[in-house]
Formats: C-alpha cells, structure tokens, sequence
C-alpha cells in the first residue's frame, strides 16, 4: 500500500499488526469519530486566534501563536509519527497547534479578501465529502499507477516547496509560482489537485488498516494522518483563493 501522506506508508499498519489480537481492533466508525474530535480540536483553536485578530487587526498579535502553532505542531506531527502508540494523545495536540496556524492565517487573508475562510472550508470539505463517495462508489480505485502517480506528484511538490524554502533564506524567490499571474494559479490548481487525490490514498489505506485488524490506537493514528491531509489541502484552497481574488 503506497501513499504520498508522510504519516501513512507502507510499514504502517504491518509494524502495527505484529500486535493484533492482543486487543480491540480498530473501526471505520472509530476513526470517523476520532476524525471528527480532532476538527472540534482544530476549529476550537482556530477560534482562539481568528478572535484574537479581529480584537486588534493587528498580525503581530497573533503571529506568536502561528509561529508557536506551525513549530510546535511539526515536533507534534514528527513524534506521532514514530510513537504511534501515543497517538491518542499527540494527534489532539496536533490538531490544537494547526488549528492556532489555521486561524490566525485565514483571520489575515478574511480581513484583505472579505468570505475567503469560508469558501477555503466549503471547498475544502466538499472536496472531502465528493471524493469519499467517489472511492466508496468504485468511481475512482486506488490502484498502484494511481498510487504511484500521486506518490510522485507529491514527492515533487514537497521538493519545490524545499527549495523554494532553502533559497529564501538567500533572498532568492522562485519566480511566478507564488504570485497570482497565470503561472501561479495554475501551479495552485496542480497543488489543490494532487493534495485532493491524497485523500483517495488515505480512504484506501485506512480502509485496508480496518480489513487487516489493526490495533484500536490506529483508530486515532489514521485521523491524524487524515487531518494533516486536510489541513494541506484547505491552505493550499485558501492559497488559490488569495491568488484569485488578488487579480480583481
């Protein structure tokens, strides 16, 4: 099972099955649950600093909490990924730490693009929402090119996004894919498109996760997994969004 979320590979679930049968196992309906607690997690944050902006229209005062969110919920994401079995209490911090990023930066964009949020989060979980009853339909398998082209797509994308990150330290800019000219909302377009397509990876994996018994900690380790999906795909909408309104 090949999947391009750096939370879900293919050692995953079978490190995870050497201790199947030595207790619950984990659920479809569990995991939507635990899904379901995370965003609570994640939306209660966010409200934190989305509140604290609009108090001050101020980005510095809410800039301590996304540079503390984005850090922080790196080491959280970093540790869950080795430490599984701590899952249960590192994917609601996790969705704590993002939810402080999302709301401060989505406060930031709503006060110059007035609505923009609330499009980003439509899109986001109407794109959630379709492709689940695509995958659940059979409309759109998971099958290994699929896989392996959406591996690749995204491994390129994550090695743009490095360099771009290394050379700016040298005050050096990739040239038109971050503005909004036709390059850019393309580039954003291809973005939102193959962080999409992770969800079908992920459906699909923990989907085989549930068939192949794995231990009910799992339940809480593949909403993570899900979340930092969601998460990718709703800044990269909010990122389009910005590029699009920014050319009226």
């Amino acid at each position: 099972m090949r999947t391009a979320n750096p939370a879900l590979n293919d050692a995953t679930f079978s490190r995870s099955l050497t201790r199947a049968g030595y207790g619950e196992t984990m659920t479809l309906d569990g995991t939507v649950t635990k899904t379901g607690i995370l965003l609570i997690c994640v939306l209660a944050a966010a409200a934190i600093t989305w509140s604290q902006f609009f108090a001050t229209r101020n980005p510095a005062a809410v800039a301590p909490y996304i540079l503390v969110g984005a850090i922080g919920g790196f080491i959280t994401a970093m540790v869950t990924v080795f430490k599984k079995e701590w899952s249960a209490f590192t994917a609601p911090v996790y969705g704590v730490l993002e939810g402080l990023v999302l709301g401060g930066v989505s406060a930031i964009l709503e006060m110059r693009f007035p609505g923009i949020a609330i499009q980003a989060v439509a899109l986001t979980f109407g794109t959630c929402f379709c492709l689940l009853l695509a995958y659940r339909s059979g409309l759109i398998r998971a099958t290994e090119k699929f896989k392996l082209g959406v591996f690749a797509a995204t491994g390129a994308i994550a090695l743009v996004y490095v360099v771009s990150m290394v050379i700016g330290f040298f005050g050096v800019q990739v040239p038109y894919i971050y503005g909004s000219g036709p390059i850019g909302i393309v580039f954003s377009l291809v973005v939102v498109g193959i962080a999409a397509l992770n969800l079908i990876l992920d459906f699909d994996f923990i989907e085989q996760g549930v068939l192949r018994g794995a231990p009910k900690y799992m339940e809480w380790y593949s909403a993570f997994a899900l979340m930092v999906t969601l998460i990718w795909l709703y800044m990269e909408i909010l990122r389009l969004l910005s590029k699009l309104r920014d050319r009226r």
